[in-house]
């Protein structure tokens, strides 16, 4: 099954940047979508507010 939610960690991975700048980025997302805290941000979601290309961050994730 094809991985749906994306977790700081990986946010950090695909960004470049730290743990915690992934968390940060997360909740910024989420403040953004108006979702709860700690609910799931999915690859989707996270695409659109980054500006990256779905298939290449769906093909990282893969990956690692």
């Amino acid at each position: 099954m094809p991985q749906v939610c994306i977790y700081p960690k990986e946010a950090a991975q695909l960004t470049g940047t730290g743990y915690d700048a992934g968390k940060r980025l997360l909740q910024r997302i989420r403040a953004s979508l108006d979702k709860p805290a700690r609910t799931y941000v999915s690859i989707s979601e996270f695409c659109h507010y980054t500006g990256l290309p779905e298939a290449e961050v769906a093909e990282a994730l893969k990956r690692s």
